[in-house]
């Protein structure tokens, strides 16, 4: 067994690495880019390189790097994570060549699979069912048309080296074949530096199933049964469970006969996921095959009871695996959410900055939390917005569902854009509940998972200000080492109590409410209704309330950020603004102005000309921001006066990008 290993990647996997290789007694080494210093995996891990400025491409993807940290340090294996170097045949052969374990598949795995087209025709030799579809290498776009024609609409274009949503696009018509290809395209050169796609059929209504695949360097092949991704928005997961939901055990054992033997057609070793597309009928078509570890891996782990990350330690050190298939067992039911920084409300934007606050779920045997930043972190415009991966586990799917939401009730972040209350909402969607899945399920459930946007309950106003109540009292208290009568908070007259008034906003509506002290806490009035006697607790973390209203007990939280207060109760977050009446303006305001960019990020394409008049929804430029294209459109009627970018410019968030008239 290995005494120290080099983990070639950042965030959650890195950490998760550097856990088990702990708990075995191997030493770890991180590597880390100028804009990790600071990073989670860098604090865990026993050594740590730097190998590179922010940008990807100047750090976890120069190979020569990376191997040069493994030589440096004494690292006898490096492990890939996800991500970066993890499907890089090259990498893994240099690796060999330096005498370093790659902690993988060999090269020969990762390059019979790598290319979606190649791997799709190795997998027609071996019998494994396949997507109809071009998958060649002509990739001249009037070419590729006419093959989309051929194939029938609507079609899938994909990028043939990637994966994760990127290079991915899902065209209805021949009319809007040519952007889409040329976006998927420029996408996946970005992303993976090769361009060529592949177009297939698209599968109506389809359902993706993966199923995790291990060899050993004895030949041996076994698969850990299945996982369901099909909920998914832009071709990227968002909750994966396993088992899947309505599996027999007779497609699942011809699913993992599939596996096995696409694993074998390559002489496949350690761990990989073999993804198919299934219809509702049962019936299953092989779609690619990830020649590493999945992000989605744990909801495997849970449900057979093993560490993936040790089985793949032992397989690279050259040990067989520890099970065989009939010893496999499925134990329960497993569901993984990711926690993202992104706005779903502006179609899933990821969001930057530094996490004020975060307070995840307490963790134990059924709720794990894999993640790669704490409270205080930044969540930066160059890698993955990921915050964590929230897992459960129960002895039913129902079980499992039930303390998924519980979960997702109790995690609270502030400081960036988050979408835990759309997953909140997602996993008590009935289309999703009644396992009526498939991979459009968002797009279809927009209704439920979009909702009109709500005021705030009457409670959350008043949490806010019995909130501030307390900050204040509790500060008063640490500035007086002796009680003093012109201390107190209490608004005491000679004849009788005077009242405060606190002032919050949301949006455009403002409420105020007038406070009075009395025995034992405050009498608070909403908006001048009827007072609400009231008092509370704040815990010791800085954000928990445990505070009465009137007759009732309430548990929630309000954490203070900057002007913001963000009230947590029954799940949801209410952002409110403290309005300081002798002042105007801040950086709890919201922000006008015209289009704006919504991320750091580069400009990419301008899709219309300065002076054009365009209507509503005109896509006018592309950005490009953590690997992904985001279109910005006309937010009105209007005509585009001039473009204060260019393609290929780097710019800041909130920069304005174009000089927008609006319509009279």
């Amino acid at each position: 067994m290995f005494t120290k290993i080099l983990i070639a990647n950042r965030g959650e996997i890195a950490c998760r690495v550097i856990k088990t290789a702990r708990r075995m007694g191997i030493a770890t080494v991180a590597v880390y880019s100028e804009a990790d210093a600071n990073a989670r995996h860098v604090r865990l891990a026993d050594e740590a390189v730097l190998i590179g400025p922010a940008a990807a491409r100047e750090s976890y993807l120069v190979a020569d790097r990376i191997l040069q940290a493994a030589k440096d340090t004494g690292a006898q294996a490096v492990h890939p994570g996800y991500g970066f170097l993890s499907e890089n045949e090259d990498f893994a052969e240099a690796c060999a060549a330096a005498g370093i374990t790659f902690i993988g598949p060999p090269a020969s795995a990762i390059r019979a699979m790598g290319l979606k087209s190649a791997a799709k025709a190795l997998m027609e030799k071996a019998g494994v069912p396949l997507t109809p579809g071009y998958h060649g290498s002509n990739q001249d776009p009037a070419f590729l048309a006419d093959q989309a024609g051929r194939i029938g609409y609507p079609v899938l274009i994909k990028a043939s080296a990637g994966g994760g949503g990127k290079g991915m696009r899902r065209v209805d018509r021949a009319e809007d074949f040519a952007a889409a290809l040329a976006s998927c395209q420029r996408e996946a050169t970005n992303a993976f530096g090769d361009a060529n796609v592949l177009v297939e059929k698209y599968v109506l209504k389809p359902r993706h199933i993966e199923i995790q695949v291990f060899g050993d360097t004895q030949g041996n092949v076994v698969y850990l049964f299945e996982r369901d991704c099909s909920v998914q928005r832009r071709h990227q997961k968002v909750l994966e469970e396993a088992p899947a939901p309505g599996m027999t055990p007779e497609r699942r054992a011809a699913m993992g006969r599939a596996a096995v033997e696409a694993a074998k057609a390559v002489g496949y070793v350690g761990a990989g996921t073999v993804e198919f597309i299934a219809h509702q009928d049962g019936s299953f078509y092989f779609m690619e095959m990830n020649t590493r570890l999945q992000v989605e891996h744990p909801v495997t782990e849970m449900i057979t009871g093993l560490d993936l990350v040790e089985w793949q330690l032992r397989v690279a050190a050259g040990q067989p695996l520890p099970l065989t298939q009939e010893q496999l067992r499925i134990d329960g039911h497993a569901i993984e959410a990711r926690i993202y920084a992104e706005d779903p409300d502006k179609g899933f934007l990821p969001s930057t900055g530094r996490l004020i606050h975060l307070a995840p779920p307490t963790e134990g045997a059924h709720v794990r939390i894999d993640t790669g930043v704490e409270q205080g972190d930044e969540i930066t415009p160059h890698y993955d917005p990921m915050i964590a991966k929230l897992i459960v586990w129960d002895q039913s799917r129902d079980l499992a569902l039930a303390r998924l939401r519980t979960a997702l009730a109790q995690y609270r972040v502030v400081g960036v854009a988050n979408n835990v209350e759309f997953l909140a909402r997602l996993a008590a969607c009935p289309a999703f509940t009644q396992a009526d899945l498939d991979t459009g399920l968002i797009e279809r459930e927009q209704a439920f998972l979009f909702p009109e946007a709500a005021d705030p309950p009457d409670e959350a106003w008043l949490l806010a200000a019995l909130a501030e109540l307390l900050h204040e009292g509790a500060a008063q208290s640490q500035r007086s080492a002796v009680a003093s009568p012109w201390d107190a908070l209490d608004g005491w007259r000679l004849n009788g109590q005077a009242a405060r008034e606190l002032r919050l906003r949301r949006g455009e509506l403002q409420r105020s409410v007038a406070a009075t002290s009395v025995p034992g806490g405050w009498q608070l009035s909403l908006g001048g209704g009827a007072p609400v006697q009231a008092r509370g607790e704040l815990a010791a973390d800085g954000g928990r309330l445990h505070a009465q209203l009137g007759e009732r007990r309430l548990h929630a939280a309000v954490v203070v950020a900057g002007e913001r207060r963000h009230v947590f109760l029954d799940g949801h977050a209410h952002a409110l603004v403290r309005v300081d009446t002798l002042h105007t303006g801040g950086q709890g305001d919201d922000a006008h102005g015209g289009l704006r960019a919504p991320m750091p990020g580069k400009v990419i394409a301008l899709l219309a000309a300065a002076g054009s008049t365009v209507d509503k929804g005109t896509p006018l430029l592309v950005m490009e921001a953590m690997k992904m294209e985001h279109t910005l459109t006309a937010p009105a009627n209007g005509t585009v006066k001039a473009f204060r970018c260019a393609p290929g410019e780097q710019v800041a968030d909130g920069v304005e990008l174009v000089d927008f008239e609006v319509a009279p």
